[in-house]
Parts: C-alpha cells; sequence; structure tokens
C-alpha cells in the first residue's frame, strides 16, 4: 500500500479549508483516509493558526515511507520537517529548443526569405518596366 500525505477539501463553496491526511494513493482526494494530522485554513491571516499539524504523527508516517504531497511538503518545509521532504526541483521551461520547433522556425524563416525574394524581383520588374515605358514614350515624343 502506498500512503501519501496529502490534503482533503473541506469546507463550502468559496471558502476553502483543508485536513492534511495520510491515505492510500489509490482513494480519492476526498476519499477514505487512514488518519487526520491536521488542518490548513488558507483564508486565516496569522499563521499559527493557519495551519495545526501534528508533527509526531507527521514523522511516523514519513518514517514509515509515505510520500507528502507538493503542497503538504512545502507546508512541512515551513514547520521545520526536511526529512523525507524532498525539495521542488527548479523550473526553468525549455531552455533549448525542441526538434519539432527549431523545424518550424527553420520553415518559417525559409518562407520569409523566399518572399523577401519574390518582392525584391517583383520591383526589380515594375522598375524595368517603367524604365522602358519611359524610354518608349521619349522616343514617340521626339519622333
Amino acid at each position: 500500500m502506498a500512503v501519501v500525505l496529502r490534503m482533503r477539501r473541506t469546507g463550502r463553496k468559496n471558502l476553502p479549508c483543508f485536513r492534511i491526511i495520510a491515505t492510500d494513493s489509490r482513494f480519492p482526494r476526498d476519499g477514505r483516509q487512514l488518519e487526520t494530522l491536521g488542518l490548513y485554513d488558507p483564508l486565516k491571516k496569522d499563521p499559527a493558526v493557519q495551519v495545526q499539524i501534528d508533527l509526531e504523527r507527521v514523522k511516523h508516517w514519513i518514517s514509515v515511507g509515505a510520500v507528502p504531497s507538493p503542497i503538504v511538503a512545502s507546508i512541512l518545509r515551513k514547520r521545520g520537517i526536511t526529512a523525507g521532504v524532498k525539495k521542488r526541483p527548479d523550473r526553468k521551461g525549455r531552455s533549448a529548443k525542441t526538434k519539432r520547433r527549431a523545424g518550424r522556425d527553420a520553415a518559417q524563416a525559409a518562407r520569409t526569405k523566399a518572399k523577401a525574394a519574390r518582392l525584391f524581383e517583383s520591383r526589380k520588374q515594375r522598375r524595368v518596366a517603367k524604365k522602358a515605358a519611359a524610354a518608349a514614350g521619349g522616343e514617340k515624343k521626339g519622333s
């Protein structure tokens, strides 16, 4: 049985309150629980009242292999329990381009370059036609 420490939502609509519980990972979020370990009320301003937790029982569950969820782990770190609680890795996002993104960017650059070449060529043809028309118009006036 994989035991996890997570939060179970209580309270009504727009007034959340959570119980910190030990439960089997297969149970639903608000389903069966093994033990209630504390309370978390995000609407309270005073940090001492906001989180009430039985630290001895939490240490016990972590010692027998329970894995805290990321939010519960954050609460435990703030309370000074770091044994068995992994710090969340830095989330830098994608620094390198993916193959698909690199291909799309290359195709876009090729389309832009081709469009610029077509535009340059059409302007060049218009200039040549304009000069030819001006030259032809000048010859007609002189005759």
